[in-house]
């Protein structure tokens, strides 16, 4: 009993610096505070409190251990069973700061046979599915460009998600339609004048003919571009008349293949449609198939790919643009010094056509650079060869300056993979192919580099060193 007095006795240990109080000048506890000790005591645990009183008395009794003053009356004497600790100050958290995720280990055996055959039965399986493949391809890549705007519109408005993705439709459509009233009238006017001028176009072009065929006969080329009598359109009707029958079986399955294509359309459409509204159960699906990253927003993989696509539809509006705004002007220039004097009057309009044509990659400056090139054809010959060594000059501005500069910084992809991507989606699946070979590319790219932050593969060293 004297060692749990005298542990219980025991002055706690003083800070260094802090001197003891002499002898006699200690201070005395009130009695009126020692009650109220007393008592929570006694109210905390009794069979403690008893035990407390115990060991005071044989401590009297006792007389103590020697060098330890005895308790004076009323004093509180608590044992180590009931001592109350005092509140000990709780330091405020600090936000822990998570590293990066783990890595999976991918076994040697997935390197070297499952992952090549994986490889091969999605090639086979994609040259099975064929077209059914391009178009939920293409329907992905719609509902990844406007997957953003719908979930903008339902955060904001709270509103449905089916009702988002009406109201993003609509307004898609809506802005189609503003784009093509706004456009309409300078069209229109300079589709009126070119129409109004046509029949002088017709006379000067028939007099460049004939100029130019009597210089051919002059150098002795025999060839006959028009039949003595005739007029050009006196030509051009005879070799339409004859070549009837072809046209029309042309047009038959010209308008077969555009059948098929409006059903492929509304297909695509619908596609889309559903891809938006379940895309945050598509986002969820994805997310259990990925490795896991660390939560944020910066490893969150779809969105990844989504931010992907839409660098991409940055960079494409922005070529478009550029391309189209260089052209009109150059087209104007050209005809306020005379090389191309309808240029004047239809920049706006080949203009524009050029830069919704440069939304079409790989044969879209192609297509923009036909109409400017005709009406200068029918103009004079000369100045179609001004206009067309035009085209061909912006199309290798095009593209050995302004795309890869372009695409290099919005999809952070090197220009040869760009030239790559797009010829060989031109090569499997035609204009569709490349025209989705670039947004394609860059979900390939932000998969490489997310899998390459979250993966790793086992060594081949420690094998190796075994065989040895």
């Amino acid at each position: 009993m004297r060692t749990v007095s005298q542990s219980v006795r025991q002055p706690p240990p003083k800070a260094s610096g802090q001197q003891e109080p002499a002898e006699g000048s200690r201070p005395q506890e009130h009695p009126a505070a020692a009650a109220a000790g007393q008592g929570a005591i006694e109210q905390a645990s009794p069979a403690g409190t008893e035990q407390a009183g115990a060991d005071e008395d044989g401590l009297r009794a006792g007389g103590g251990p020697p060098g330890v003053e005895e308790a004076p009356p009323g004093a509180d004497v608590r044992s180590p069973a009931v001592e109350v600790e005092p509140p000990v100050e709780v330091e405020p958290a600090v936000e822990q700061v998570l590293g990066p995720p783990r890595r999976t280990v991918v076994p040697r055996w997935v390197q070297l046979v499952l992952l090549p055959l994986a490889l091969l039965a999605l090639w086979e399986i994609a040259r099975a599915a064929g077209k059914v493949l391009l178009i939920f391809l293409v329907a992905g890549v719609i509902a990844l460009i406007l997957n953003p705007l719908v979930a903008q519109l339902q955060r904001r408005g709270r509103i449905p998600r089916g009702l988002a993705v009406l109201a993003v439709y609509l307004g898609f459509f809506i802005v189609i339609g503003g784009i093509v009233f706004l456009l309409a009238n300078p069209v229109s006017n300079q589709v009126a004048q070119f129409a109004h001028h046509l029949p002088r176009i017709i006379d000067e072009a028939e007099a460049g003919l004939r100029s130019f065929q009597a210089s051919l006969h002059k150098a002795g080329i025999h060839v006959q571009l028009i039949g003595k009598g005739k007029t050009a359109l006196q030509a051009i009707r005879e070799q339409l008349q004859k070549s009837s029958s072809s046209i029309v079986s042309s047009l038959g399955g010209a308008l077969t293949e555009a059948a098929g294509a409006i059903v492929d359309v509304v297909l695509v459409f619908v596609l889309s449609v559903y891809a938006l509204i379940y895309a945050p159960s598509i986002g969820s699906l994805v997310r259990r198939f990925m490795p896991k990253g660390d939560g944020s927003r910066a490893e969150d993989y779809p969105l990844l790919v989504q931010q992907a696509v839409s660098r991409y539809v940055g960079g494409q509006l922005l070529f478009s643009l550029i391309m189209g705004t260089t052209a009109g002007l150059a087209l104007y220039i050209f005809g306020l010094v005379g090389l191309f004097p309808p240029g004047r009057t239809y920049a706006v309009a080949f203009g524009a056509f050029l830069a919704v044509m440069e939304l079409v990659p790989y044969i879209g400056p192609v297509l923009g650079a036909v109409p400017p090139i005709l009406v200068a054809l029918f103009t004079n010959p000369i100045t179609a060869i001004w206009v067309t060594l035009l085209f061909i000059g912006l199309q290798q501005l095009e593209g050995h300056v302004v795309a890869p500069q372009i695409f290099s910084h919005t999809l952070r992809i090197n220009p040869l993979l760009v030239i790559f991507a797009l010829l060989f989606g031109e090569q499997i699946y035609g204009v569709i192919g490349a025209l989705i070979a670039l947004p394609i590319l860059a979900i390939l790219r932000e998969t490489a580099v997310y899998l390459k932050g979250h993966l790793t593969a086992e060594s081949w060293a420690q094998s190796g060193d075994r065989m040895l």
